[in-house]
């Protein structure tokens, strides 16, 4: 049965058929064929259900926070104020690629915005200072993946949505890590552009004058993120309503500094809409699917599979980390995310795994999804962000970051209080 059920579910995605779409005709074939009781009639409640939660309400807000940043063009002032600062070391740029980035995630909640955003800004820049575009745009598209590791995080929303583990701590947890990736990708592109100095580009030295006054660039972004998670930790807001407090936040920042208009507002909310529907869609979809799942025997049965190999915590997890590396070539991560989680979790949580620390380590896989080929979502950004140049550049300069987060994963396994300090902390 779990054979037949990856095979059509490979082939529908093959096919093209839309991710939501596909889940929903998985879980009408595994009803009709393997399911006792006619599933199709709970439909209706079990997309109601999956719908009805005002922590997903989350989600819309947060995209519309960071469709105004980057409609409004903060993160053009951010970019130039972290070049002044970075732009010293071995790669020039590409540390403002991904300083901007790490800063961008702290509000937008989304590695594509973050990716695109940032790409927008970056690109036209380093094809005038004649940068190699290879690790250029591989430097982008790795530092838009931070998007959805540090807080706020619409991926982790998801996550916890489906495994009911505590959002403000999974926010905490994923503080760390998505600092400390950002460290490594820098440390790394330093060695990178120490190694092949071609790689990499001119380095340009600013004025103490020139870094202290870009600073005031850097307000409008610290300020929503003290917004926004500040208020969460604070205990005076929800997740949810901390969203709402960023988007007026935002909002408020964009008139002060003059960008705010009718038709940034418009813009917003359309983008907001589109990507929100996207989102539910397949959160509704997948609900449907994991029901009949479960209710046909699928999910026992992958655990009794697991029981009998003999394979102990460590064996699965390395296995489960196997799985979501390959599936990571071929499923949209979100999809992947949705798909998944309501069968691995449990089983690797049953094994004695805080779920907050699998959930970052869960993240992290996700991210490398982001930026290997053939359907690395940040992959494409970054490309049609350039408007031409070859494609095979962005793949292949994003390859030594996807051995980087390999690297993260490695001392997440090994070393579980990099995500687990500051939730322990907090709590």
């Amino acid at each position: 049965m779990i054979l037949i059920t990856l095979t059509v579910l490979l082939v529908l995605l093959l096919l093209s058929v839309p991710v939501a779409a596909t889940l929903i005709v998985l879980g009408l074939f595994l009803d009709e064929f393997f399911s006792p009781f006619p599933l199709v009639n709970a439909m209706g409640d079990v997309l109601w259900s999956a719908s009805n939660s005002f922590l997903l309400i989350a989600i819309p807000l947060f995209i519309l926070l960071g469709e105004i940043l980057v409609r409004t063009g903060i993160a053009k002032g951010t970019y130039r104020a972290l070049e002044s600062w970075f732009s010293w070391l071995p790669g020039g740029l590409l540390h403002a690629n991904i300083g901007t980035a790490t800063l961008f995630s702290a509000t937008s909640g989304s590695s594509v915005a973050t990716a695109a955003t940032i790409g927008t800004v970056a690109i036209p820049q380093g094809k005038d200072l004649k940068y190699d575009q290879r690790l250029f745009t591989g430097s982008i598209a790795a530092g838009g993946t931070l998007g959805i590791m540090i807080p706020p995080s619409i991926n982790l929303i998801v996550y916890g949505f489906l495994t009911e583990t505590s959002i403000p701590q999974l926010f905490a947890a994923g503080m760390i890590p998505g600092l400390l990736l950002a460290l490594l990708f820098i440390i790394g592109t330093v060695l990178i552009c120490l190694w092949r100095p071609s790689l990499g580009g001119p380095s340009t030295h600013h004025s103490w004058g020139e870094r202290l006054s870009g600073l005031r660039h850097l307000v409008p972004v610290l300020v929503l993120f003290g917004i926004v998670v500040g208020s969460i930790y604070a205990g005076w807001a929800t997740p949810t309503e901390a969203a709402s407090l960023g988007v007026i936040g935002a909002m408020v920042i964009a008139a002060i500094m003059g960008k705010l208009s009718k038709s940034v507002i418009l813009e917003a909310l359309e983008g907001t809409m589109r990507t929100t529907g996207m989102i539910m869609l397949i959160i509704m979809a997948s609900y449907f699917l994991n029901f009949v799942l479960a209710s046909a025997g699928i999910t026992r049965e992958l655990t009794s599979f697991l029981e009998a190999a003999g394979l102990g915590p460590y064996s699965t997890l390395l296995l489960v980390i196997a799985l979501y590396i390959i599936l990571g070539f071929f499923i949209e991560t979100l999809s992947l995310m949705v798909i998944t989680i309501p069968i691995v979790a449990p089983i690797i949580i049953g094994m004695g795994f805080d779920p907050v620390w699998f959930g970052i380590l869960l993240i992290l896989l996700i991210e490398m999804a982001l930026i290997t080929p053939p359907v690395g979502l940040n992959l494409y950004v970054v490309q049609g962000v350039r408007q031409g140049g070859s494609f095979n550049d962005v793949m292949v300069g994003a390859l030594p970051y996807v051995a980087m987060m390999l690297l993260m994963a490695v001392a997440l396994v090994l070393f579980p209080s990099i995500a687990l300090f500051l939730p322990e902390l907090l709590n």
